[in-house]
């Protein structure tokens, strides 16, 4: 078996640190998700799953605010995180289609960013979200994306 055909490592479980928060953790400790984003928190409101990126200290850039390319990575991420939490679809081998982001306000390098993800639709292939990142009541950006499924193999 080759390195591209080991089974991603995904873990989803109850957070003993923070009740009420699943610790989402996907991929080797190296690979983009873990070693730039590092572990998610996330859990089910209703129809929306937040998603908790605790901010550590390279995720802000020299104004001391979060860094815009993490506000995007969290997207990106979060997205799958907030599919795999509502729907059951599998985060390995999904892919993003399309993205669209709107930085509304600076994103505080003190405190934790959250990532407020809704399906909107769900087809055969791919997958309708749109969401919000806040701070408490803070609004840091808004987004709309489209995902595409993992494709099956036998």
């Amino acid at each position: 078996m080759t390195e591209a055909d080991q089974p991603v490592h995904l873990r989803c479980e109850p957070d003993p640190a923070n009740p009420g928060w699943l610790i989402y953790e996907l991929g080797p400790e190296d690979a983009y998700n873990r070693a730039v984003l590092g572990n998610l928190l996330c859990r089910r409101e209703g129809d929306t799953c937040r998603v908790r990126l605790p901010i550590r200290p390279h995720h802000i850039n020299s104004a001391g605010r979060i860094h815009g390319g993490i506000v995007l990575g969290l997207i990106d991420v979060g997205m799958f995180t907030g599919a795999y939490v509502l729907c059951g679809i599998e985060p390995a081998g999904a892919v993003s289609v399309d993205l669209q982001c709107q930085f509304i306000g600076p994103g505080d390098g003190k405190r934790s960013l959250d990532l407020v993800v809704e399906v909107l639709r769900e087809t055969g292939r791919l997958i309708f979200l749109r969401g919000k990142l806040v701070q408490d009541d803070d609004l840091v950006a808004s987004f709309s994306s489209i995902g595409r499924k993992p494709t099956r193999r036998p």
